[in-house]
């Protein structure tokens, strides 16, 4: 039965073939799909293993700093540092921006931390040139993804930084390549007001009857001073002590510092449960639909293949082959078609990976299930066909 299905495919070989291209094609697209998601999940592990932090201390009832909004007072890591079982803890700010490089512009999360080696917490960890940030000003570490090269100048806000180191894979939840800066700098960047907005807000507080009082000028000039301040941060990483509990500080943290903190299982849900859960979902359904529409393809055209050789499958009838050798015939024509789609799509998917702007993870396991699920859908869709050869009636090989 092998035999004669391959015989039939060399009668119409060219047909075969380009559908099968047609259906790779879509197979591709499919894989791709999956590829997507898989690399939104890597990308959120990237993105925690670059801060290189065991907890995460943020604003209180907060899921920050990536997924809301956390503002911090920079002199809390001080209290932390005291407590049992912490090593490290360093400040760090998180801000998505448009970054300007030479006439253009480019989307970027500009990460400040405090400069020092790779030991510091938020500092990334690997660099493939370069060094990593040792100054307190207008220094600067990109993601290759960024574009940028050794020793250019990338502005940001109102200043500009040197490119001294560059590193890979270090990507925000969304996709966005990393520039890390001095902390003190990306301060100033997310929080400090330009000095049109400082003067504005001043007038308008000299104007506030209840601070402008007679005799209490000190309240008035602190108001003023708050105004140009820009000593908050959206996180406090820390480092626990080889063999401390996570779970322990953590713990204290929260009763002792009354901060929230959450660990790295917790903050790895948090972006999977709470950042990519819709666009998951979304690239589910897409799958669904994807191999629906692929379903339908493969069925339609074995449908076809198997309509146009009606004749021949009654003369088959005629001289007596059973029945399941033509089913089987049919099914191993599906399952050919499957295989050259499905090779042709892995190809695709393989070649078009790089040229897209999110990162795209084609993991073996994905191809061998997306393989089992083309081969079942084929031979689900064979089965129209089936049907259809074993209803035909032998008196049609000798009628007209």
């Amino acid at each position: 039965m092998i035999s004669l299905a391959g015989r039939d495919i060399l009668h119409a070989w060219g047909k075969f073939v380009f559908t099968g291209l047609g259906l790779g094609l879509l197979i591709g697209v499919t894989l791709s799909m999956a590829g997507i998601y898989r690399g939104m999940v890597d990308d959120a592990e990237v993105l925690l293993d670059t801060s290189g932090a065991d907890l995460w201390v943020v604003q209180r009832d907060t899921l920050g700093p990536h997924a809301e909004s956390s503002s911090l007072q920079d002199d809390l890591y001080r209290g932390i540092l005291t407590l049992p079982g912490v090593a490290r803890a360093a400040n760090v700010t998180y801000l998505t921006m448009q970054v300007g490089q030479g006439e253009r512009d480019r989307r970027a999360m500009v990460v400040g931390v405090v400069p020092g080696g790779p030991g510091e917490p938020g500092q990334p960890r690997f660099l493939v040139a370069g060094r990593h940030l040792t100054r307190g000003h207008y220094e600067a570490v990109a993601d290759l993804a960024t574009g940028f090269q050794m020793g250019e100048q990338v502005r940001i806000r109102r200043n500009l930084y040197t490119v001294v180191g560059l590193t890979r894979r270090a990507v925000s939840s969304g996709g966005d390549p990393m520039i890390f800066i001095p902390l003190k700098d990306a301060q100033e960047a997310q929080f400090l007001k330009d000095n049109d907005a400082i003067v504005h807000q001043r007038q308008r507080t000299l104007a506030n009857p209840q601070l402008n009082r007679p005799g209490q000028p000190g309240v008035l000039a602190a108001v003023l001073a708050t105004q140009t301040e820009s000593s908050a941060v959206n996180a406090i990483l820390v480092r626990v002590t080889p063999g401390a509990d996570v779970d322990a500080v953590a713990a204290d943290i929260r009763r002792w510092k009354r901060l929230g903190v959450h660990t790295r299982a917790e903050m790895n849900e948090i972006l999977q449960a709470k950042l990519i859960a819709t666009s998951a979902r979304q690239i589910f359904m897409f799958l669904v639909i994807l191999s629906v529409v692929s379903a339908a393809i493969v069925a339609f055209i074995i449908y076809t293949l198997t309509l146009g050789k009606i004749r021949e499958i009654a003369v088959l009838k005629l001289i007596g082959t059973r029945n399941r050798t033509i089913a089987a015939m049919i099914l191993w024509q599906a399952l050919g078609l499957g295989a050259i789609g499905f090779m042709v799509g892995k190809i695709a998917a393989s070649l078009w990976a790089p040229v897209f702007p999110k990162y795209v993870l084609l993991l073996p396991g994905d191809a061998a299930r997306g393989f089992a699920i083309v081969m079942l859908i084929c031979t689900l869709a064979s089965l129209i066909a089936i049907r259809a050869a074993l209803r035909v009636d032998p008196a049609e090989a000798i009628g007209g």
